[in-house]
């Protein structure tokens, strides 16, 4: 009896705490149900609001002189002075004698025909005398009844005498002249770009001198696609700007930021047939600031310049930074439930840093600046304000151009 208890115990205790654990399990209450929760993305906005402005179309150029001259000699010589103005930088104004040659040959020569010209005057003063002398002789011994013949009157020694003091006019304005071209001057106020000459060197006619430009008025030249001029309003070919089309221009220039303003002048009229590109060309006044204009820097010929040219204004556009447009045509927006909602929308013109959209987008529309990997509408968002961002949206009047404009994207 004791051994068959020793035998069934164990396995019966197992059962009986296999069966208590059971009906645990099966009278244990259930859990409170809790409410399945989805995280929202945090996410920058920006606001978009109403205010008026201008296409802004960009370019690039290089700032160049509008008058630049090769100085050639015109007359043969030895280099007898030299201007400490005309080395590479040197400034000069309108009319300064940059260098001189030697003279000498020159001022004879001007003696010389000075006196051919007197002894041709005092010919010419003799023949007309003659000339007088025989047609009174005539009438004293005629009378008036007759009129003399030409070489009675000597007319043909007369007029041979003109001739010879004519000639020696232009002799003498000949050599006057040569004898100014041994001062080398230039007739604008300018820059030297390089110096070809030095002091005691022999040059003969034709020979360069150096090289200058005015410094009154720099040009750009910038290149502009067919989209960038729909929207400008720029002179036609070979006509000038009645009305100043403002530019601002940035470049580096020492190694700081350079920015000064222009104005469009003219269109070239011209495509390439390379690029299919037309040129703009923008002047800028005293860019050195050598004339009387104030200039913190200097814009130095060569000076490669980012060109932001104000064009045309339209009704109705909204403008937004180029980052918030996703996938295309797309934008993305907080609802009034911070809830993801994925817009397409027209756009009129893009450029690098901006883009410009049309009457798809309204005045307190969030738009969605942040990055999102996966972006599924209606997914719940946690919005914030981005900071330093300002309004982006500006109303262009200019009627319904944005209608007729063809969409650059």
């Amino acid at each position: 009896m004791k051994k068959t208890l020793a035998i069934l115990l164990p396995p019966a205790l197992i059962l009986i705490s296999i069966l208590v654990v059971v009906g645990l399990a099966m009278n244990r209450p259930s859990p409170p149900e809790r409410e399945a929760t989805t995280a929202a993305m945090l996410v920058e906005v920006i606001e978009a609001q109403s205010s008026d402005g201008h296409f802004l179309v960009g370019a690039q150029g290089t700032a160049r002189p509008r008058t630049e001259t090769t100085i050639v000699s015109e007359v043969s010589g030895r280099i007898v002075n030299v201007s400490d103005s005309f080395a590479a930088g040197g400034f000069f104004r309108a009319g300064d004698v940059l260098a001189e040659i030697d003279p000498s040959d020159y001022e004879a020569a001007l003696l010389q025909a000075r006196a051919e010209l007197a002894s041709a005057e005092a010919q010419l003063a003799d023949e007309r005398a003659r000339s007088e002398q025989a047609r009174k002789d005539w009438e004293r011994m005629h009378g008036s009844a007759r009129e003399p013949g030409d070489l009675v009157l000597r007319l043909p020694q007369l007029a041979g005498a003109e001739a010879a003091v004519q000639a020696a006019e232009a002799a003498v304005m000949r050599a006057e002249r040569n004898l100014e071209r041994t001062r080398i001057r230039l007739p604008y106020d300018g820059l030297v770009r390089v110096r070809d000459i030095d002091l005691g060197q022999f040059v003969s006619s034709g020979t360069s001198l150096g090289r200058a430009f005015s410094v009154d008025v720099a040009e750009i030249r910038l290149p502009l696609s067919e989209q960038d001029l729909a929207f400008l309003d720029l002179p036609g070919p070979g006509q000038y700007a009645d009305h100043f089309t403002p530019v601002t221009l940035t470049g580096s220039v020492g190694g700081q930021r350079g920015h000064w303003t222009g104005r469009v002048v003219r269109t070239e009229g011209v495509i390439d047939e390379g690029t299919r590109l037309s040129h703009a060309v923008i002047q800028v006044d005293d860019p050195y600031g050598l004339l009387g204009q104030l200039r913190p820097a200097p814009l130095q010929m060569g000076t490669f310049v980012q060109a932001e040219v104000r064009g045309r204004s339209a009704e109705g556009l909204i403008e937004l930074p180029r980052s918030a447009l996703r996938e295309g045509n797309k934008l993305y927006l907080a609802d009034s439930e911070d809830r993801l909602e994925i817009r397409e929308v027209q756009v009129i013109r893009a450029t690098p840093h901006r883009v410009y959209l049309h009457n798809d987008i309204h005045e307190g529309d969030r738009v969605v600046t942040t990055a999102i990997p996966v972006p599924l509408p209606g997914m719940a968002l946690q919005t914030r304000t981005a900071d330093g961002v300002e309004p982006e949206l500006r109303v262009l009047p200019a009627g319904d151009l944005a209608a007729s404009l063809e969409e650059d994207s």
